[in-house]
């Protein structure tokens, strides 16, 4: 499967590097905004033998209809920011290309557009793309359709450096019906992510805690969407449409 990857930052690094692992994907290259490291090789960058090209274009020199043309992909994974779907989101959709969006927060204007592409092609998104945390967030939906009357609390750590409440917890939050103003927020040292989910029983608790313990873990979600995507039809999915057929007794 050829993919191209849009961010190179700490979290696009470290996916392309599990990307390069995996012997089912050819990483054939990698689009950002900034003109440094232009025209080098991701495996060049990492120091690693590689026979995927995955040379690193500047979206101020190279437009990716250019790219698409000359090095055509079967998807697109987004780990940019929210504004990154208006430079590749029309072209990928006009020529079938798969797209999957890890961005952490969308506006309704984008949200609305990744909805009108998902009329060309088949889109995906979740706002984290790491498969432990969508497990996570699969089993606390289960317990509250359980016991619907418990008091619910979420908290979430990242970074210190890391703006505004969690995109995940927000979606946890939304799962649960807790308010998102009630989501508990930590920002402190070198975090990569934490998010836990209590549940207050009369005279038992129960916690959930999902923690990132590197950013390889959004490579390995990476990896199991684009395998379970691979044969969808257009249309938008999330991880919950990816995971359910898993439980089907």
């Amino acid at each position: 499967m050829k993919i191209g990857l849009i961010g190179f930052g700490k979290t696009g690094k470290s996916v392309a590097s599990i990307l390069l692992e995996n012997k089912k994907f050819s990483l054939e290259w990698v689009l950002r905004q900034s003109k440094v490291l232009e025209h080098r090789s991701v495996p060049e960058f990492f120091g690693i033998e590689s026979k995927e090209p995955g040379l690193i274009y500047s979206s101020s020199t190279t437009s990716i209809d250019d790219l698409l043309e000359k090095h055509p992909v079967d998807a697109i994974i987004d780990f940019s920011s929210n504004e990154g779907i208006y430079i590749y989101g029309e072209s990928a959709a006009k020529k079938n290309v798969k797209i999957i969006s890890a961005i952490s927060h969308y506006k309704d204007k984008e949200l609305k557009l990744l909805k009108k592409l998902a009329d060309k092609t088949t889109v995906f998104w979740s706002p984290n793309i790491t498969l432990g945390v969508n497990y996570l967030l699969f089993a606390a939906k289960f317990l509250k359709k359980i016991a619907p009357w418990v008091d619910i609390e979420v908290n979430e750590e990242h970074f210190k450096k890391k703006q505004g409440t969690s995109g995940t917890a927000i979606k946890i939050a939304e799962a649960l019906d807790v308010e998102a103003e009630n989501i508990n927020s930590v920002r402190a040292g070198g975090i990569v992510g934490k998010h836990e989910v209590i549940f207050g029983f009369p005279y038992q608790t129960v916690r959930l805690i999902h923690e990132s313990i590197s950013r390889e873990a959004f490579g390995n979600g990476v990896v199991f969407v684009a395998e379970n995507l691979k044969d969808k039809k257009k249309g938008l999915y999330n991880f919950e449409d990816i995971l359910s057929p898993y439980f089907v007794v």
